[in-house]
């Protein structure tokens, strides 16, 4: 037996019933000879994990715009902090760590520049409208390898495309994923907004914190557990009603207190004029993005969903850097 065939089946023998198998993946598009080491979901966790778009959320917004402390959160450092999660649950469930993992590396890779105010400019200006949880699902079919795609299997994509609020997966790993991203950014949203001086836990309402528990670190553990504790044994992923309700009434409590603050938002309109500007520039003049974009409008792919596909794929700095270049005279030199 090969590496693979081993890992193959141990999962025969360990994971739940209710656990996505490596060998009963629906497969890929483009079909590929096994690898004799990772099975098929491992190998596309080790795909997303070195694709371009994955090292570019280092230099994304999570929250706070360009933030001078070192301790904010990236769009990066959220997506690690929910693959943890999720695999945390998925071994506790004895589901397939590997897809789990997949998943959540992968779930937020079409996120614009400027998080998701970024994002609701490009749905604004693009005719079929702009979500980057289907960004994330074309960036792995399309626009990474120079157009070539990853060739992920369905499983991963599907889980990827259904982590949204209201979605559901056709794997069990991909609700824990659906799970743990909105634990995760409650949890560290919340913790980077106690730093900021933008809360403190005496501000949080205390029938969310008597539920929920007295601080960050409790609420994050118990989240988890929650989710454990209701779903061992069970063909679906979930929470304890009471707890599922108290989280949803902080996620609000924090689009009301943080995502919504002053100061929060003082930068928006500033960034969001930024991408409307590079919006129009590469509607008139789309030669001058690289030969990937210009190339997928030759072969008849709508104009301004490519040019979405282009600024979605910048990191704030870049974004920056590329509207200061367009609007602002250089130095004149001999």
């Amino acid at each position: 037996m090969t590496v693979r065939e081993e890992i193959e089946e141990r999962e025969k023998q360990i994971l739940s019933p209710y656990a996505a198998r490596s060998v009963d993946s629906v497969g890929r598009d483009v079909s590929e000879e096994p690898c004799d080491l990772r099975p098929a979901y491992q190998r596309d966790r080790d795909r997303i994990l070195h694709c371009k778009a994955f090292r570019r959320m280092k230099h994304k917004t999570q929250v706070f715009f360009s933030p001078k402390g070192d301790h904010y959160r990236t769009r990066l450092t959220h997506t690690l902090e929910v693959s943890q999660i999720a695999r945390t649950m998925s071994k506790a469930l004895k589901l397939n760590e590997d897809l789990t993992e997949a998943i959540a590396l992968g779930h937020d890779l079409g996120h614009t520049p400027f998080g998701h105010s970024g994002e609701r400019v490009l749905n604004e200006l693009c005719e079929d409208g702009f979500k980057h949880h289907e960004q994330s699902v074309r960036i792995v079919e399309k626009l990474e390898k120079d157009g070539e795609g990853l060739n992920l299997t369905v499983e991963v994509r599907n889980g990827i495309l259904n982590h949204k609020t209201g979605g559901k997966a056709m794997t069990l790993e991909g609700d824990v994923v659906r799970f743990a991203d909105k634990i995760a950014y409650i949890h560290h949203d919340a913790d980077d907004a106690i730093r900021a001086g933008l809360l403190t836990e005496e501000d949080i309402p205390g029938e969310l914190r008597a539920i929920l528990g007295q601080n960050c670190k409790d609420r994050l553990n118990y989240l988890i557990h929650d989710v454990i504790a209701s779903s061992l044994g069970k063909p679906e992923i979930r929470m304890a009603e009471e707890t599922y309700r108290a989280m949803m009434d902080f996620r609000q409590y924090m689009f009301d207190n943080v995502y919504k603050h002053p100061s929060t938002i003082r930068e928006e309109k500033k960034a969001q004029d930024l991408l409307r500007f590079l919006f129009r520039y590469y509607m008139e003049s789309p030669r001058q993005m690289p030969e990937l974009y210009t190339g997928m409008i030759a072969r008849g792919e709508k104009q301004d969903r490519v040019v979405c596909d282009y600024i979605s794929g910048m990191t704030d700095q870049f974004a920056m850097d590329t509207y200061r270049r367009l609007t602002i005279p250089n130095h004149w030199s001999v």
